[in-house]
C-alpha cells in the first residue's frame, strides 16, 4: 500500500528570510558561543553570536565599499574559515547572493563558475591567489570576446586570511577605507530573494547552478534542527567543506536556527576527528560514508570523554562498519538522504537506526517513490525518488538561467531526483542507485549499489565502486573498482570473483576487477563515476 502518511506537498506556513533568523538568534543569544575555529592543534579562535555579528557587519562594510549591492553575486573560493562564514552572512545582509566554489579547484573550473554567475566581487585566500587571479583572467578574457568593448570593467578581488584568529579577519587595505558606520541590512529582503547558488558536484556530468533562497536556508535549518534534536546547548562539529550544501544546511543553518554552537575545522582529518570532537565538546556531527571508512581504516579507538550524541551520514556503509562506528562514537550514526535541490534531508533514519536504510520521510517534507508513469510505487517496488514542496521555500527555486532543465526536472509538481529506491511496508526507504546506476545486463536490471555492497563486505576490501562497460552480447556488464583495506595484502582477483559468485546471481557478477589506490572523488567525497566509466570502456 502507498505510504498514506506522506502529504502531497511540503508547506511552511510562516517562512522567514535567513537573515531574519540570524538577527533573531543574535538578539536572543548575543553572549552565547557561536563559532570556534581550530587555527591549529594548539590554538582555537572563538566568537559569541554578538561578536560574530559585528564581524559580519565589517564584512558587509567591505563588500559595500567594493560596490556590492542587492541582487549581485559574491564569489567565494575559500576553505573552511571564519572569513567564509562572515562573507556568506554579510552577502545575505546586503541582499546579495553567494557563489561558493571549491577553493582548490583549477583556474578553468573556477572560471566557469565566474562566467555563469558574473559576480560583483571575487573572494579568495591569499595563499591561493595566483590560481584565482588566473581564473579571473580567463573569465574576463572570455567575457571580452563575447561582449566586445561593452565588457571593460575589472572584477574586484579580495584576498583574505583563512587562519585569522580575531576581528583582524578583515584588516585589509580595502577594509581600512570602508565606512566605519555599520551597513544597514536591506530593509526589503524577502523569502524568495536569491541567497546562494552552489554548483552540484558533477559526479556524472556538467554541474548545475542551484538557486537557493533566503527562505530555503531557513527551512533547512528548521527541519534539520528538529530531526537531529538540536538545541541551544549543543555543538555542531563541522569537518566537511563549507562550499558544499551538507555543511551549510545540516550543520550551520540548523545551529543558527536554534542558537547552538559550531566547532569549525579547516578540513577533515581521519586521524584527528575523534580528538577534535572531544576537544571542542561536540554533540552533533555530519559525515559521508567515505570519511567514516577512513576513520575506521586509521584504526580509530573509543576516546574517553567524547560527548557525541548524534551523527548524520550519507551513502551506505556496511552493518559491520556501522557497529564499529557506533562503538567508537558512543552514538549510533543515522543515515539520511538529500540533495542540494531538496534543501533539508528529505529522508532520515530514526533510533534505533537501520544501517542500510535511508530512513523514513523527514517530518516537514513530502516524498514519494514513483513509477515511470508518475504513480506512487507499491511497497518494495523500485521507483524514482520524487520530492514535492513550495518552490523557493521548501524546494530550490530552479537551476540558474536554465528554465528548460528546471522544467524537465519536475513532473506534476514533483521534483525528480534521478535516484531510485524502494520503500518497505515499515516506511523505511532503501537506495537502489542513480538512474544511470541501473545496468541492463542481457535484459536484466542490475543495481550497481547492490554489487558495491557485496564487494565492500569482502574482508580485504575497504570500499568499491561498480560501473558498466559495453558488451557485444550482453549490452553491458559490471566492472568492479576496488580499494584494498590493506595495501600490503591486496585481495586476489580469484578471491573477489569467488566472493561474488557465492553472493550474486550471474548477471550481477563483475566481469573485471580493477585495483585502485583510491577512488576518484569530488571534494566532498562523491565518486566521480564518469572517470571510472572511461577507464572501464578501455578494458
Amino acid at each position: 500500500m502507498p505510504n498514506q502518511a506522506v502529504s502531497e506537498q511540503a508547506t511552511w506556513t510562516d517562512p522567514k528570510p535567513f537573515w531574519q533568523v540570524w538577527q533573531e538568534t543574535v538578539g536572543s543569544h548575543s553572549h552565547k558561543l557561536f563559532l570556534s575555529f581550530e587555527v591549529s592543534q594548539t590554538q582555537t579562535a572563538q566568537w559569541s553570536y554578538g561578536e560574530f555579528d559585528r564581524l559580519v557587519g565589517r564584512a558587509a562594510n567591505l563588500l559595500r565599499s567594493q560596490g556590492v549591492v542587492r541582487g549581485q553575486a559574491v564569489h567565494l573560493a575559500l576553505a573552511n574559515s571564519p572569513a567564509f562564514v562572515a562573507i556568506w552572512l554579510a552577502a545575505m545582509k546586503l541582499g546579495a547572493w553567494m557563489v561558493p566554489s571549491d577553493p582548490h579547484g583549477s583556474a578553468a573550473e573556477l572560471a566557469v563558475h565566474l562566467q555563469r554567475t558574473q559576480p560583483a566581487i571575487g573572494v579568495c585566500a591569499t595563499t591561493r591567489s595566483a590560481v584565482y587571479r588566473q581564473a579571473v583572467q580567463l573569465y574576463e578574457s572570455s567575457a571580452a570576446q563575447t561582449q566586445g568593448s561593452a565588457h571593460s570593467s575589472k572584477m574586484p578581488i579580495l584576498e583574505l586570511s583563512e587562519t585569522a584568529q580575531g576581528l583582524n579577519v578583515f584588516d585589509t587595505e580595502e577594509a581600512a577605507i570602508a565606512s566605519a558606520e555599520a551597513v544597514a541590512a536591506s530593509a526589503d529582503i524577502s523569502n524568495l530573494d536569491r541567497a546562494g547558488v552552489p554548483f552540484t558536484s558533477g559526479t556524472t556530468g556538467q554541474p548545475k547552478g542551484v538557486e537557493i533562497t533566503q527562505a530555503n536556508y531557513s527551512f533547512a535549518g528548521k527541519v534539520m534542527a528538529e530531526a537531529a534534536g538540536l538545541q541551544a546547548g549543543h555543538t555542531q562539529l563541522v569537518v566537511l567543506p563549507l562550499f558544499h550544501a551538507n555543511a551549510q544546511y545540516y550543520s550551520f543553518a540548523s545551529a543558527i536556527w536554534t542558537g547552538a554552537s559550531v566547532a569549525l575545522m579547516p578540513k577533515f582529518s581521519a586521524s584527528r576527528f575523534l580528538a577534535q570532537a572531544k576537544t571542542h565538546r561536540a554533540t552533533h556531527a555530519s559525515l559521508f560514508a567515505a570519511p567514516m571508512r577512513m576513520i575506521l581504516a586509521r584504526g580509530a579507538q573509543k576516546v574517553e570523554g567524547l560527548r557525541l550524541e548524534h551523527c548524520w551520514f550519507a551513502q551506505n556503509i556496511t552493518d559491520d562498519q556501522h557497529t564499529a562506528l557506533s562503538e567508537i562514537f558512543g552514538c549510533q550514526p543515522r543515515q539520511l538522504y538529500g540533495m542540494t535541490e531538496t534543501i533539508p534531508a528529505v529522508l532520515s533514519d530514526n533510533l534505533p537506526p537501520t544501517p542500510q536504510s535511508m530512513g523514513k520521510v523527514t517530518p516537514g517534507c513530502a516524498l514519494q517513490v514513483q513509477l515511470d508513469d508518475g504513480s506512487e510505487a507499491p511497497d518494495d517496488a523500485v521507483g524514482e525518488i520524487a520530492v514535492s514542496g513550495q518552490v523557493g521555500i521548501t524546494l530550490f527555486r530552479g537551476y540558474l538561467d536554465d528554465p528548460e532543465t528546471t522544467e524537465a526536472s519536475f513532473r506534476d509538481g514533483w521534483f525528480l531526483t534521478g535516484d531510485r529506491a524502494t520503500r518497505a511496508e515499515t516506511g523505511l526507504h532503501y537506495f537502489v542507485g542513480r538512474q544511470s546506476e541501473i545496468l541492463k545486463v542481457a535484459g536484466e536490471n542490475v543495481s550497481t549499489v547492490e554489487v558495491e555492497q557485496v564487494l565492500a563486505a569482502h574482508p580485504a576490501v575497504l570500499e568499491a565502486s561498480v560501473v558498466g562497460r559495453p558488451d557485444e552480447i550482453r549490452d553491458e556488464v559490471p566492472v568492479g573498482f576496488v580499494v584494498a583495506a590493506d595495501t600490503a595484502n591486496l585481495p586476489s582477483e580469484a578471491s573477489l570473483r569467488s566472493w561474488c559468485e557465492e553472493r550474486l546471481s550471474k548477471p550481477k557478477r563483475p566481469q573485471n576487477f580493477v585495483m585502485l589506490d583510491e577512488l576518484p572523488r569530488t571534494s566532498v567525497g562523491k565518486i566521480r563515476k564518469f572517470m571510472l566509466l572511461e577507464q572501464a570502456s578501455q578494458l
